[in-house]
């Protein structure tokens, strides 16, 4: 992937716009209709890749040598396509105030790396990352704020503040992310009529809309989609599925989630492809390891410019300890990922091939 730092663009929203919803048969793929910009139809594909929870380096330990090779088992995978994205669960900032200050639990945790890390991603090729997460305010807004100074200067883009639309461009296609999580500092996942709102708008101002989404339930037994609101520790973690059907029918054209710390099944719904989670990508002494808890993947998409599928595929990956990530010759997560996607979604479950290849839904 190629840092996008001369052409991409930051777009915070003020304009509405609508599209048409999906329509109702998951038969054959649709065109998401004409956009109201004065430019010819972009035709070219693009290639789109998500990557789950991902921290660098915290209090726990830092990587030795600044971090530099913490993604070298999977550089060459994250450089392929146009897009590179992923979850970043932390603050890359120095100082401040923990939320956990003060506090006794044992389950408060902040993530914290140096803002220097930044450009690790940015090597390893990325050009946005997802900051609508538990622990993107680990470091209040002081935190947040450093952080988006340090993937600035790294040159690259963000989303996940509230009411930000981030828009991208390359071979003449514009792509739209937003982020959601159940928190104050992103848009909220739980005001489905908001969300809404702010996928609309995306929508009129790109070709393509890429929606993130952190929510569900955590652990090593939480890899099903249920119907209905999750909660962990008393926490509302969202309804994923609600919430990713509704952005679908408002006009996104995937919808890529993080959350949960374990891979989660991939659906199709109206012709687009929900992934609800690809599991911890990276988590130097950070994520609990061992069974299903290392597995991970690249998941990668390309789509044309009206939404249509084109390919798509699962690169297993698997975090070798102290959290580091490598390729799976063994697939164990497109094992899994094929059983769960069957298991929760039937008919409407995405199918791979051994390679991991998806099949056209």
């Amino acid at each position: 992937a190629v840092v996008l730092a001369g052409i991409a663009g930051l777009v915070w929203t003020s304009l509405g716009g609508s599209s048409p919803k999906r329509p109702a048969s998951p038969q054959q793929p649709q065109s998401k209709g004409s956009k109201p910009a004065a430019r010819e139809a972009p035709t070219t594909p693009v290639t789109i890749q998500w990557v789950g929870d991902t921290v660098l380096g915290s209090s726990f330990g830092l990587p030795p040598n600044g971090g530099r090779d913490s993604l070298a088992g999977v550089q060459r995978s994250l450089q392929i396509g146009d897009f590179t994205t992923g979850n970043l669960e932390e603050t890359l900032s120095s100082g401040g105030t923990s939320h956990c200050a003060g506090s006794s639990s044992s389950t408060c945790f902040a993530f914290q790396a140096p803002p220097s890390y930044a450009r690790l991603l940015t090597k390893a090729g990325f050009e946005l990352v997802n900051l609508a997460n538990n622990h993107a305010h680990d470091f209040l807004e002081s935190g947040m704020r450093q952080t988006e100074t340090a993937l600035r200067r790294a040159h690259l883009k963000w989303t996940g503040r509230p009411g930000q639309i981030t828009v991208l461009s390359k071979k003449g296609v514009r792509v739209a992310f937003v982020g959601f999580a159940p928190y104050e500092w992103s848009p909220r996942l739980e005001d489905i009529a908001a969300a809404r709102r702010l996928v609309k708008k995306a929508d009129a101002r790109a070709d393509l809309v890429v929606v993130f989404i952190h929510a569900g339930a955590e652990g090593s037994d939480a890899i099903h989609v249920p119907h209905g609101t999750e909660y962990f520790l008393g926490e509302n973690r969202g309804d994923s599925r609600s919430f990713a059907h509704a952005v679908i029918d408002l006009g996104a054209d995937l919808v890529a989630g993080s959350g949960p710390h374990v891979v989660r099944g991939v659906e199709w719904y109206h012709h687009r492809l929900i992934a609800y989670s690809t599991g911890n990508f990276a988590g130097y002494h950070n994520f609990g390891l061992g069974g299903n808890l290392s597995l991970s993947a690249i998941f990668r998409v390309t789509l044309r410019p009206d939404g249509s599928f084109v390919k798509g595929r699962w690169v297993p990956v698997r975090l070798i300890d102290p959290g580091l990530p490598h390729l799976d010759s063994s697939k164990a997560s497109l094992h899994l990922v094929s059983s769960l996607s069957r298991a929760d979604f039937g008919a409407h479950g995405a199918r791979f091939t051994s390679d991991g290849r998806i099949r056209a839904g």
